[in-house]
C-alpha cells in the first residue's frame, strides 16, 4: 500500500477490495432500467463467469502524486499540460494531481479470446463484462483509497477522471504515462493511446485542501456522451462540443 497521498514516486497501491457486481455486469451485458430483467440463463452464465474469472483476476493499481496548479481549465503538472473541459469549475483550486494506472491483468482476456476461439461466444461475452466491471471497481476502490489516505493530512481527493472522457482527449494518455508509468502495474501504452492489457484505466484525481469533492462516486455525471451504451447515471448537462 502507498504510505501517503502524495507519493512523489511510481508505487504500487496494494490490497485494495474487488468485488464483481452482478448489476455492473448485467449494466455491460445491455440490461438497464426499463430494458427488461435477465433471464435464469443469464444468471447463471454470470455465475459461471465470475467464478471463472476468480482465478484470473491479477489487480494491480500503479500511483502517483504530482505538484499541479489548474488555471482556465489546463492543469500544469510537471512538464506536462492537461486541458481538461470544465475541470476548474468541478474540482476548484488544487496543489497537487494523483495519476494512477489499474489493471487486473491480462488472465482472464486470454481465456477470453480461448473461449471465442472454442465457440463459446455467450460465456466469453459475459466473461468479458466481469472483466470490465472488475476493472471499474478496482479503479473506484483505488479513489476512495487516497480518500481514505489525504483525511489525516488535511488534504482532500477529487473523483477520478480519465482520458477519452467528458472531452477529455484521449490523447493525453501519453501525459499521464509521462507523470506516473505503468510498468510498476504491468501495464504498457502504444502509439495509438491504447493500454495493454486492455482490461486497464489510467485516471487523475486533484488533491488539495481546498478541491471540490462530490457527494456522490460514478464517473459517468461527469461525461457528457451522447447515447453512451455504458452509463449509469444522467449527466447534469447536455452534451456539446
Amino acid at each position: 500500500m502507498t504510505e501517503s497521498v502524495l507519493a512523489c514516486e511510481p508505487a504500487l497501491v496494494e490490497g485494495l477490495p474487488l468485488s464483481i457486481d452482478r448489476d455492473e455486469v448485467l449494466r455491460f451485458q445491455g440490461y438497464k432500467n426499463g430494458s427488461g430483467a435477465p433471464s435464469a440463463e443469464v444468471l447463471e452464465l454470470f455465475a459461471e463467469a465470475r467464478s471463472l474469472a476468480e482465478a484470473l483476476l491479477a489487480p494491480r493499481v500503479a500511483y502517483r502524486a504530482v505538484p499541479a496548479v489548474l488555471a482556465r481549465g489546463v492543469i500544469r503538472a510537471g512538464d506536462q499540460s492537461l486541458s481538461v473541459p470544465e475541470i476548474g469549475r468541478l474540482w476548484g483550486t488544487l496543489t497537487h494531481v494523483g495519476v494512477g494506472v489499474c489493471t487486473i491483468g491480462d488472465a482472464l482476456e486470454a481465456r477470453v479470446a480461448d473461449l471465442f476461439s472454442a465457440r463459446e461466444f455467450p460465456l466469453a461475452v459475459m466473461l468479458d463484462s466481469v472483466g470490465s466491471a472488475a476493472t471499474e471497481h478496482l479503479a473506484e476502490s483505488a479513489n476512495d483509497r487516497l480518500c481514505q489516505l489525504a483525511i489525516p493530512v488535511g488534504l482532500k481527493v477529487t473523483n477520478r477522471i480519465s482520458p477519452g472522457y467528458a472531452g477529455w482527449n484521449v490523447a493525453d494518455q501519453r501525459a499521464l504515462f509521462t507523470l506516473c508509468p505503468g510498468e510498476p502495474a504491468g501495464v504498457s501504452l502504444n502509439e495509438f493511446c491504447f493500454m495493454t492489457p486492455t482490461k486497464s484505466i489510467s485516471f487523475m484525481v486533484g488533491i488539495g485542501p481546498d478541491v471540490r469533492v462530490d457527494h456522490y462516486f460514478t464517473q459517468c455525471r461527469r461525461c457528457w456522451m451522447r447515447d453512451c451504451a455504458y452509463r449509469r447515471a444522467p449527466a447534469p448537462v447536455t452534451y456539446a462540443r
